[in-house]
């Protein structure tokens, strides 16, 4: 095999969803209709949190950030793979998908950080209620949520920098439906020690930090609410955070899957499944979660879309 030298390569090619005419056909009508769904879901959280004075909180603050993030994640992986098929031209520049790499673990990373960030407003609302409006300020808020983005961020440039340092071979087929750092990582020609080694212990701390403190809080969040004598005070207390819930365990459940279908499996189909699991379906579905099962957001939703119907007495 040709080998590159760390610049000299020019192209990858995704054939993760390479097949016949007809099967491609249903592949981008089925991604266009998820992205635009997607798109259209999280705008509509997004501007519903700012219009309707009622969801001016720290929680809808957090929840429209996380829309930003689907909104982002979804744009940097599913356009790319449309234009692919579209065109029946597979190929992604060496910028393009090391580009893609990076821009897909920050996104991913800030996705971790915000849930993390949300459980954590969550304690403070159920278990010290009397001073969730001192401390859960304004400032505050805008603070996590810059610091969620800078620590993704120094995660996704640590592993595109050190992809950089990488030779490839000419000519690369990458069976996936986008630059995923391990696929990636698997066609490099040169030694691979230091990358691998950073996948299972530096975003195993960056992803592993988020979700034990998640832990903690619903720990704490299930010992105070059953203290609560009231039945209706329990049930109200455990409505808030079902939302939440649901999407930590759709995200978390198949970021493990990714994890661990890349450690154990050489399986390019489990890895494109499980990677689209992770990738594209959460970003879709949390509109419909948080708008279904939140009664204040299926109000806001409800007078955003219907403005008219509603107004009329």
């Amino acid at each position: 095999m040709e080998i590159s030298n760390q610049s000299g390569i020019s192209e990858f090619f995704l054939t993760g969803l390479t097949y016949s005419p007809a099967i491609e056909s249903f592949i981008f009508s089925l991604f266009l209709s998820i992205y635009f769904v997607t798109i259209f879901g999280n705008i509509l959280i997004i501007l519903a949190v700012r219009l309707d004075y009622h969801l001016h909180t720290p929680m809808y603050f957090f929840i429209a950030n996380l829309s930003f993030t689907d909104i982002c994640i979804s744009t940097t992986i599913i356009p790319k793979m449309l234009l692919n098929i579209e065109t029946q031209n597979q190929s992604i520049t060496y910028t393009g998908c090391l580009s893609q790499v990076c821009f897909v673990l920050i996104f991913g990373g800030l996705e971790s950080c915000l849930l993390a960030v949300m459980a954590y407003d969550r304690y403070l609302a159920i278990v010290h209620p009397l001073r969730y409006t001192v401390i859960m300020n304004p400032c505050l808020c805008v603070l996590l949520v810059l610091l969620s983005l800078f620590i993704s961020t120094i995660n996704a440039l640590l592993h595109s920098l050190m992809l950089l340092k990488l030779s490839f071979c000419k000519d690369q087929n990458i069976l996936h439906f986008f630059c995923e750092l391990v696929q990636v990582i698997k066609h490099a020609c040169s030694d691979t020690f230091i990358n691998t080694l950073l996948i299972y212990t530096v975003t195993s701390v960056f992803a592993g930090f988020p979700l034990a403190g998640i832990i903690f809080s619903y720990i704490q969040i299930v010992s105070s609410i059953l203290k609560i004598s009231s039945v209706q005070g329990r049930n109200k207390a455990f409505s808030t955070c079902g939302s939440h819930l649901s999407v930590v365990s759709l995200f978390y459940g198949t970021a493990f899957g990714v994890y661990m279908s890349s450690a154990v499996s050489d399986s390019s189909v489990k890895n494109i499944v499980f990677s689209m699991m992770y990738t594209v379906v959460p970003q879709m579905l949390n509109p419909f979660i948080y708008s279904l099962r939140n009664r204040e957001m299926k109000q806001a939703m409800r007078h955003l879309l219907f403005p008219v119907v509603l107004s009329s007495p």
